[in-house]
């Protein structure tokens, strides 16, 4: 199984599993996905969507706010002034200086040959006209010069069956907004005529519209002077459609270049999807696989989350979180059959014990032997009050510890208060109490009434151990971020064989004058309570540092350490 990737990029399905990690039911199902089944998928049509909202959303954007026609337009009208500019400069070439011109009149110049003269685009036409606004000759009429082919000035457009659909689309799509110009059937005099008014007060006019077929012509009138005097004007219109065929190619290049986009994007949303959506889909079935297979009771299996730790991601980590929320359940369930099963043993002693005096019971006839079956009957029944108390509380222990809300409070008061209340017990059995704690407050944050649980179990179990004249000693120091409470006694200590086990659910280990008094769950409870908040319990011998470790150990030592 890959443990690690060598980059943060993940695309695809780029992880592995050992044949045992994973349901064989959801390995069979990662063999009949594709790509295709993607469609089934609620996340991966959610991201695919979204991607291509996106792109067509910039795409319609950048189409309808036509930025590419703006700048077109902008050096088409700026062509088509400097046109009519270097027409009108050709009728003032030939005015005569210091002579008068009329040029309705033809006096000083020859306003049709002039206008003969003048090579136009086919398509385009020039107006002339006099001071009083009147139309003195037209390309239209008068006829016009041939035009000279250039080579390599041809706009070359080639038609695909894409770029004719999309045409066609955007054609159709742009037609539903209204446009500024307004359409008129053939409009080229007139558009110029109204330019006239303004040329003639020396200012050079352009105006657009378009045509009865939609196409844009473009119309410019500037002013021909004699000196400081405007003689006449020259009105110039362009070919129609000739700026719509520049649009029309910027637009359809930008249509390709969206629809390659738009597949790509469909591509990379199929492997992001894959990527997010197959291993979402693969959790989720093994969860479900294993819901059905329990809900059956048809060969009940443990649920097998499939590992993807070794994704960089999200996902990783929610595969490590699933697979540890389940394990941790697992280990719940193991423990609580355990529990269980430890119970009922428990449970059997004195129950086994108690049927025993009771059938010895009805046949003693000695007062003294009623009187001591009776005491063992009350003596088991004790033992069951107080292995039933104990069970349950520990049974509710783990709910609890998540329920209840941490709060700080100062340990050494705590402490305080419990020796001096669990003090007067030990002097009344002739055990000395010692306490060591600081004078300055310790503040932690926990449960007060769980931890201050742990420590009466602590103090408690040690005063039991111990005989008159023992002791026992409570101290407590703080170590950087740590605070370590000690209960110590001069009791027997503990077998070295029991260190570990003495935290065992009803393990118990007693003097025989103790037998029956103790469940055993006093030290696993107070393990449990230690390790929920963050903390460590130990249990030891007290031996001198040079002594020998088979030696009889001078008493027991427990040890809490909690974080500060």
């Amino acid at each position: 199984m890959r443990t690690a990737l060598d980059t943060d990029v993940v695309l695809g399905e780029d992880w592995e599993g050992p044949a045992g990690a994973v349901d064989d039911d959801l390995r069979r199902g990662r063999k009949r996905r594709t790509m295709l089944a993607l469609n089934r998928s609620p996340l991966a049509r959610k991201i695919i969507t979204f991607n291509l909202l996106a792109m067509i959303v910039l795409a319609a954007g950048v189409l309808y706010l036509n930025p590419f026609r703006d700048s077109l337009v902008m050096q088409r009208e700026s062509g088509i002034v400097n046109e009519a500019q270097l027409a009108a400069d050709v009728f003032e070439a030939q005015m005569p200086a210091g002579a008068p011109v009329n040029l309705a009149a033809g006096d000083g110049i020859d306003p049709m040959a002039t206008i003969k003269g003048i090579e136009l685009p086919d398509g385009a036409d020039l107006f002339l006209f006099d001071p009083g606004a009147a139309l003195i000759g037209t390309t239209t009429v008068g006829g016009r010069a041939p035009v000279e082919p250039v080579h390599g000035l041809t706009l070359e457009r080639g038609s695909t069956i894409l770029t004719d659909l999309l045409s066609s689309a955007w054609s159709a799509v742009s037609g539903l907004f209204p446009h500024g110009n307004e359409v008129v059937p053939d409009g080229r005099l007139e558009m110029v005529r109204s330019l006239v008014p303004a040329a003639l007060q020396g200012r050079t006019q352009i105006a657009s519209q378009k045509n009865g077929t939609g196409s844009t012509i473009f119309g410019v009138a500037t002013p021909i002077r004699q000196g400081d005097r405007v003689v006449g004007v020259v009105g110039l219109t362009s070919v129609a459609g000739e700026i719509d065929a520049l649009v029309r190619v910027e637009r359809e290049q930008l249509l390709e270049l969206f629809v390659i986009a738009i597949i790509v994007s469909i591509g990379l949303s199929l492997v992001l999807a894959s990527t997010i959506a197959n291993p979402l889909s693969d959790l989720a079935a093994a969860a479900e696989i294993g819901r059905d297979k329990n809900a059956r009771k048809m060969s009940p299996s443990r649920v097998r989350i499939p590992d993807l730790t070794a994704r960089p991601d999200e996902i990783g980590r929610l595969s490590g979180a699933l697979r540890g929320m389940v394990g941790a359940l697992y280990e719940r369930i193991d423990a609580n059959e355990q529990f269980a099963a430890d119970v009922a043993h428990e449970v059997k002693n004195p129950l086994a014990s108690l049927r025993s005096a009771v059938a010895s019971l009805r046949m003693v006839k000695k007062e003294e032997h009623r009187i001591k079956l009776l005491d063992v009957i009350e003596h088991d029944v004790r033992r069951l009050d107080r292995l039933v108390s104990d069970i349950s509380n520990a049974s509710r222990l783990d709910s609890e510890l998540v329920k209840e809300e941490e709060e700080p409070f100062n340990l050494v008061k705590m402490l305080s208060n419990l020796s001096e209340f669990l003090g007067q017990q030990a002097h009344k059995k002739g055990v000395d109490f010692i306490t060591d704690l600081p004078k300055q407050p310790i503040v932690i944050s926990g449960l007060e009434a769980r931890l201050a649980q742990v420590f009466v179990n602590l103090i408690t179990n040690a005063v039991s151990f111990c005989e008159e004249g023992d002791a026992v000693r409570v101290w407590a120091r703080q170590r950087d971020n740590r605070v370590l409470v000690v209960v110590e006694d001069t009791g027997p200590g503990i077998p070295e064989e029991a260190l570990t086990k003495v935290f065992t659910r009803f393990y118990s280990q007693r003097p025989e004058g103790q037998f029956g008094d103790h469940s055993g769950l006093g030290l696993a409870i107070s393990k449990q309570i230690v390790e929920a908040h963050g903390g460590v319990i130990w249990a030891e011998n007290i031996r001198p540092t040079d002594a020998d470790p088979t030696s009889e150990p001078l008493g027991a030592r427990f040890v809490v350490g909690l974080p500060v």
